[in-house]
């Protein structure tokens, strides 16, 4: 595919969310894949533009180039400002995820989250994975976790890296690899300690009762983590069925965390009284807070998230959606490359579809966090268990289609993706 797809995918692919289309809709507009309508742009772009403008930049100054992938918080200071965790964090996965892809000669991969970060480092998966639970649920901050979706599923089915890319993860070889992360660097990147216990009992100021539940629920955070660092790869995945099931492996990991984790939060919680709950609840204002300082004023909540949004009459988005049907999905040009009959046809039209469909349930649109931990521990969680259904179908799909296919059909099918990031 030639760069210019790469450079549409970078500005639209993984800045928009779907919108499910009335029948009248559906008709209207004539789109082919059944109900999926039409694409709610910008979200994306006002979440990364708010936050992360200048992570890119410093990736490509090398500012952070010699930022080592590792297990402590790598929160700082920089110029006398606290320093922001999410252009840290753009700037460790793009360090992760572009030093294997075309020997980082590249500044930035079409595969990116709207907020500069990526959700595939070379062969992992989700690296911020249990920083972002923890975010999520403890400071109701679910911003990096609401971006996983689509995109990261379209990544999966056709993933950027050459398969030497891939191996240089795992098993890196000369010189230019060695700056290459391994895997276990990538997947230690989640680890920032656990709960910040430090500071909940900072502010809640626990009795003895209190602080023996405190310390079982760090206990307990720490085992959540460990139950996420087991689903990390040993080696790189060579194909996209392997890609797409070590998706769900990861996402099953991180339910089971939640799961392993929501007793201990409840009892802890429970024991606090009306005073240390407020103040337990705050954390999540100052969070806010703090994020709000670098923002833009000028940022508004795009108009595809607002609650009266109608598609049927945003003709624009519709185009824009149709395009990008066509330049991430040329079913005309896979086929042929493919020599594919007319049954391998129709599932490649079902992967597609399938693929497509998972814009409706995984938005992107920012939401209000959960007034406590507990709650936002169950928005988590079913926020993973729809990500889940949606890899697993997807997942079914891709099974389907490559039941019959041929090797050789199979490996130009696996090459077109680093064809994708040319």
């Amino acid at each position: 595919m030639s760069g210019r797809m790469g450079l549409a995918l970078a500005g639209a692919a993984l800045m928009i969310v779907a919108v499910l289309l009335p029948s009248k809709a559906e008709a209207q507009f004539g789109l082919r894949g059944g109900p999926l309508g039409v694409a709610r742009f910008a979200v994306g772009h006002v979440i990364g533009m708010s936050r992360l403008r200048h992570a890119r930049m410093a990736v490509r100054g090398g500012r952070y180039r010699s930022a080592a992938l590792r297990s402590q918080d790598p929160r700082g200071a920089e110029r006398g400002q606290p320093a922001n965790p999410y252009i840290l964090r753009a700037a460790l996965t793009a360090q992760a995820a572009l030093s294997g892809w075309h020997g980082g000669r590249r500044p930035q991969g079409w595969w990116r989250h709207p907020d500069g970060s990526y959700g595939w480092a070379g062969p992992v998966f989700w690296p911020f994975a249990h920083d972002d639970l923890t975010t999520a649920i403890i400071l109701g901050d679910a911003t990096s976790l609401s971006l996983y979706g689509y995109g990261d599923i379209y990544a999966a089915i056709f993933a950027p890296y050459a398969a030497a890319e891939f191996a240089a993860y795992t098993a890196p070889l000369g010189r230019r690899a060695r700056k290459v992360p391994s895997v276990e660097a990538v997947c230690d990147a989640s680890d920032t300690g656990g709960l910040p216990v430090d500071r909940i009992a900072a502010v809640v100021r626990p009795n003895e009762l209190q602080r023996a539940a405190l310390d079982e629920l760090a206990t307990a955070w720490l085992a959540a983590r460990d139950t996420i660092r087991t689903a990390c790869p040993t080696q790189a995945p060579a194909t996209a069925l392997e890609r797409v099931g070590l998706m769900r492996e990861r996402l099953e990991a991180m339910i089971r965390a939640t799961d392993a984790i929501a007793p201990p939060l409840a009892k802890f919680v429970d024991l606090l009284d009306a005073g240390q709950k407020t103040r337990l609840d705050a954390l999540a204002d100052e969070r806010r807070a703090a994020l709000a300082v670098g923002q833009r004023k000028d940022v508004q909540v795009p108009a595809a998230c607002e609650a009266g949004y109608d598609p049927r009459y945003d003709v624009q988005a519709q185009r824009q959606y149709e395009q990008l049907v066509q330049q991430q999905w040329p079913a005309g040009e896979i086929a042929s490359t493919l020599k594919l009959d007319d049954t391998a046809r129709a599932r490649l039209d079902v992967l597609q579809d399938t693929t497509l469909r998972t814009m409706e349930t995984l938005s992107a649109c920012p939401t209000k966090a959960a007034a406590t931990p507990q709650a936002r521990l169950t928005a988590v969680k079913a926020r993973l268990e729809t990500m889940l259904q949606a890899v697993k179908g997807v997942g079914d799909a891709l099974d389907d289609f490559e039941a019959d296919l041929s090797d050789e059909q199979k490996a130009g099918f696996e090459a077109m993706g680093p064809k994708r990031g040319a």
